[in-house]
C-alpha cells in the first residue's frame, strides 16, 4: 500500500469522521453569507505571515479629474445650500430646492454607469462625497448615501436583467424614481431567515392582462427613504404551492421591485430616528400582486435573494457607514481642537491642560486611523475586490471609534455642546451615533458572529476547502480532497506554531519588515508577531471547540477584535507610507500602533484565559505570550504630541483633517474658524508679552509694547472668543412652537 493510501485510510478517514461531527453545521442563509464577496488582505493576515510588500505596492485610492471636479463643484454647492438647523428643527426634511438639486446633479446615480445616465464614480469618489456631505449635514448625507448603497440600484447592477437595467437605472440616476429597500421587519431584525413577509406564486391581472406573478404581504420598518420612495426593493419568502415554477414549494428569500403606487402598498408614515429627520419610515402591503418579471434578475433568480443581498452588502457596507464615521471623527477632531485653542480657563487655552489633551490626542489618532482604513478599503473595492469580512470590520470598528471621538468632543465642549441651537454644531452628530451603531447589521451581532465567524471560514487558507470536502455527497471524493487539504493545513499550522513561538520569544525582532519602513519597522515586526499568534490561536480554538464556537460568542468576538486590529493597524502603516512617511505624522502612527497592539495583547490574554481547553490554553500562552501582557498603550508624550496637531494650524493638521465642508459665512463653524485663525496669529505676540512679564495686552498698550494694529487684533480676538463660547437662548413662545412642530 502506497504511503498516501495508508495515510488516507488509517489517519485521514478517522479524522474525516471526527471533523464531520466537530465542525459547525451551517444553514443555507449562513452558507450564503459566508460565501458572499471575496477575501483580500484578511486572507494574508490569516496566514500568520502577511506579505507587507503586497500591501504597500497596492495603488492608493485616488480621484479622477471628473470626480474631483464634482467634489469641488456640485458637492461644495450642496453643502453651501444646507442650513442644518433649519432642516432639523423647522422643516424636518430637506427643502424642495435641495431635493431638486440632488436629482438634477445626479447625486442618486453615483454608482450607476454612464451608459445608463449615471456618474459611474469609483468607490473612493462615492466615499469622499458621502464623507464631505456628512461634515455638513447628516440628513443630506444619508439621503445621498442610501440610493448608492445596498438597494435597488446596486442589486440591479449585479443581478438585474438587461431589460430591468435599461428601464430602471436611467430613472434612478436622474431621480425620476426614488428607491428604498425593505428588509427589516418587526419579527426579524438581523435574522432575515425569521421574516414572515411572504409571497405566493399565482396568476393575476397586471396592466389589463393575466400573467404569472406573486401575491405579496409584508410589513417593513426602519426603511430609509421609504416615505418618499417611488420604487421599493422588497425581500420576502416566496412559496409556490401550485408548483407553477417547478418542483419546489418553499422557494426561499426572493427580492423584487415593487412600484409604490401599486394597489395595496402603504407608505408615507415616518419614523423619527434619534431626532434625525432624514426620510425613514415603515411600509406594508397586503395581497399586492406583481408580475414575475418584477423579481430582480427575473424568474431565474427566485430564491436567491439572500445570496444577492449578502453579495451586495459585502461591498456596500465598506463604504457608506465608514465614510460617515470617518467624517464624524474628523469633524469632532477639527472642532474640538479649534475650540480648545480659543476657549480659555484660568487665563490659558483649555487645550493646554493635559486632561483635555488626553482626549484631543485620542481624537486626532482615531481620525487618522479611521480615514486610513476607509481609504484602504476603498482602494480594495476599486481594485475589484468585494471583501466581506473587511467590510464587516469597517462597519463595526469605524462606528465604534466614531462613538468614542464624538463623546470626547462633547466632553471638551462641555456646556457649549449641550445647549441646542444654531450655535451648537455637535449635538446633532452626538444624537446620530446610535443610528450608525445599529443599521446595516447591529454592532453586537457584527462583532460576535460575523467578523471572526465569517472570517475564520472565508479567509482561512484551508478551512473552507475542508468544510466543502466534508459536505461532499460523494464520500470517497470528499475523503480524498479532505486528505489532501488537511495535511497541507497541518503542515501550515506546524510552521506557523514555530513561527509564533520564535517571534514571541524574541519580541518579533526577526519578523520581516519592508526596507522602506524606517522608524516604523518595529511596528511591522510586531504585527507579524501577532498575526502568527492570531493564526495559531484561531486554529487551536477551532480545533478544540468545533461547532461549539458558534455559541462562544465572547471568544469569537475577541478573536474578531484581533483580526480587526491587525487590519486597522495595517491601514495606518499603509497611509503613512502613501503620504510620503511624513515625520510630523509619526506621533499619530505611534499612538494608533501602541494602542492597537495593547488591544491585541489584551484580547489574546482574554481568549486564553477563557478557552475551555485549558491544557491547550496553557501551551498557547507559553508560545504566544511568554512574558504575559506587556503592552501598555501610547506614552503620555505621544498623546500630547497628537493633541498638538489639532491645536495649531500646520501642514500636519491639514493632512489629518482634509475635505471638510466649507461653513456658510457667519454661522457658528465659520466664526469658530475665524477665532482659531486669530488665536494662532495672536499667539506669538502674547508669548512675547508673557516673557516680558506683561499678563494683559492692555497693559502692553500702556507700556508701549503693543502697537495699534496688534491692539485691534486682540480686540477682534476677544470678541471672536466671546462669540464662540456663547450659546443659544430662546423666547418661551419659540420653544412652544418647536415642540408643537416636533410633535
Amino acid at each position: 500500500m502506497a504511503a498516501s493510501s495508508w495515510r488516507r485510510e488509517w489517519l485521514s478517514k478517522p479524522l474525516f469522521r471526527w471533523a464531520a461531527k466537530a465542525l459547525p453545521t451551517m444553514s443555507d442563509t449562513e452558507r450564503e453569507a459566508i460565501e458572499a464577496g471575496d477575501v483580500w488582505w484578511d486572507a494574508d493576515l490569516f496566514t500568520g505571515n502577511p506579505e507587507w510588500r503586497r500591501l504597500l505596492d497596492m495603488p492608493p485610492a485616488r480621484l479622477s479629474d471628473e470626480e474631483r471636479a464634482f467634489l469641488d463643484g456640485p458637492v461644495a454647492e450642496l453643502c453651501a445650500m444646507v442650513d442644518d438647523w433649519r432642516v432639523n428643527w423647522e422643516l424636518h426634511d430637506l427643502p424642495p430646492d435641495i431635493w431638486a438639486f440632488l436629482k438634477a446633479r445626479k447625486f442618486f446615480g453615483m454608482i450607476i454607469p454612464r451608459k445608463y445616465g449615471g456618474l459611474g464614480f469609483s468607490a473612493y469618489a462615492h466615499s469622499e462625497v458621502v464623507r464631505r456631505i456628512s461634515t455638513r449635514s447628516l440628513t443630506a448625507a444619508v439621503t445621498v448615501m442610501v440610493p448608492n448603497s445596498l438597494g435597488p440600484g446596486e442589486l440591479l447592477l449585479h443581478f438585474g436583467t438587461d431589460a430591468q437595467r435599461e428601464h430602471w437605472l436611467p430613472r434612478l440616476a436622474d431621480g425620476r424614481d426614488i428607491p428604498c429597500f425593505g428588509l427589516t421587519s418587526p419579527e426579524a431584525g438581523s435574522d432575515a431567515a425569521a421574516m414572515v413577509d411572504h409571497g405566493v406564486v399565482c396568476k393575476g391581472m397586471w396592466q389589463g392582462r393575466e400573467v404569472l406573478g406573486m401575491r405579496l404581504t409584508w410589513h417593513k420598518r426602519y426603511i430609509t427613504l421609504g416615505p418618499v420612495a417611488t420604487v421599493l426593493g422588497l425581500a420576502f419568502k416566496l412559496r409556490d404551492p401550485d408548483r407553477l415554477l417547478g418542483d419546489r414549494e418553499d422557494i426561499g428569500i426572493t427580492v423584487a421591485l415593487v412600484p409604490t403606487d401599486t394597489p395595496g402598498v402603504e407608505i408615507g408614515r415616518r419614523h423619527l430616528p434619534a431626532m434625525q429627520v432624514f426620510q425613514n419610515g415603515p411600509n406594508q402591503g397586503k395581497d399586492v400582486f406583481i408580475p414575475m418579471e418584477a423579481v430582480i434578475g427575473g424568474v431565474e433568480r427566485v430564491g436567491q435573494g439572500w445570496q444577492m443581498l449578502m453579495t451586495a452588502l459585502a461591498a456596500g457596507r465598506g463604504i457608506s457607514l465608514p465614510s460617515l464615521a470617518a467624517a464624524s471623527c474628523v469633524f469632532s477632531a477639527h472642532t474640538s481642537g479649534a475650540y480648545a485653542r480659543v476657549r480659555q480657563q484660568f487665563g490659558i487655552p483649555i487645550g493646554k491642560f493635559e486632561g483635555v489633551q488626553e482626549k484631543l490626542g485620542r481624537m486626532a489618532a482615531l481620525a487618522y486611523q479611521v480615514d486610513a482604513a476607509r481609504r484602504l478599503t476603498c482602494a480594495a473595492l476599486d481594485a475589484g475586490h468585494k471583501p466581506a469580512v473587511i467590510s464587516a470590520i469597517m462597519k463595526y470598528h469605524a462606528t465604534e471609534r466614531m462613538r468614542i471621538a464624538v463623546n470626547d468632543a462633547m466632553d471638551i465642549h462641555a456646556g457649549k455642546a449641550v445647549i441646542d441651537g444654531p450655535r451648537n454644531y455637535l449635538s446633532n452628530v452626538y444624537r446620530a451615533i446610535p443610528i450608525g451603531i445599529t443599521v446595516e447589521g447591529a454592532n453586537i451581532l457584527t462583532r460576535c458572529l460575523i467578523v471572526f465567524g465569517q472570517g475564520a471560514i472565508r479567509a482561512h487558507p484551508f478551512l473552507m476547502r475542508e468544510m466543502a470536502a466534508l459536505a461532499d455527497s460523494d464520500q470517497a471524493r470528499g475523503l480524498e480532497e479532505f486528505d489532501r487539504t488537511f495535511w497541507r493545513h497541518a503542515g501550515h499550522a506546524t510552521a506557523n506554531a514555530l513561527r509564533a513561538f520564535g517571534r514571541a520569544w524574541t519580541g518579533g525582532r526577526f519578523a520581516p519588515a519592508p526596507r522602506s519602513a524606517g522608524p516604523v519597522a518595529p511596528y511591522y515586526r510586531a504585527l507579524g508577531r501577532y498575526a502568527s499568534a492570531f493564526a495559531l490561536v484561531a486554529d487551536v480554538t477551532l480545533a478544540t471547540l468545533g461547532g461549539a464556537l458558534k455559541r462562544k460568542e465572547m471568544l469569537s468576538a475577541r478573536l474578531g477584535d484581533i483580526l480587526a486590529e491587525l487590519y486597522l493597524l495595517s491601514a495606518v502603516l499603509k497611509r503613512w507610507h502613501d503620504e510620503g512617511r511624513q515625520p510630523d505624522d509619526l506621533p499619530l502612527v505611534q499612538w494608533c500602533m501602541e494602542s492597537g497592539l495593547a488591544a491585541i495583547e489584551a484580547s489574546l490574554d482574554a481568549v486564553l484565559a477563557n478557552l475551555p481547553a485549558r491544557a491547550a490554553a496553557g501551551v498557547l500562552r507559553f508560545v504566544c505570550l511568554p512574558r504575559g501582557v506587556r503592552r501598555r498603550g501610547p506614552a503620555d508624550a505621544v498623546t500630547l504630541a497628537c493633541a498638538e496637531r489639532l491645536l495649531e494650524p500646520s501642514p500636519a493638521r491639514d493632512r489629518l483633517l482634509p475635505g471638510l465642508a466649507r461653513p456658510r459665512p457667519g454661522e457658528a463653524l465659520d466664526r469658530l474658524a475665524q477665532a482659531f485663525d486669530l488665536a494662532a496669529r495672536a499667539a506669538p505676540v502674547l508669548d512675547e508679552l508673557r516673557h516680558a512679564g506683561v499678563r494683559d495686552w492692555r497693559d502692553g498698550v500702556r507700556a508701549g509694547k503693543v502697537d495699534a494694529a496688534q491692539a485691534l487684533m486682540f480686540e477682534d480676538l476677544e470678541r471672536a472668543i466671546a462669540d464662540v463660547v456663547e450659546v443659544d437662548s430662546f423666547d418661551p413662545a419659540e420653544l412652544a412652537g418647536k415642540r408643537v412642530a416636533q410633535g
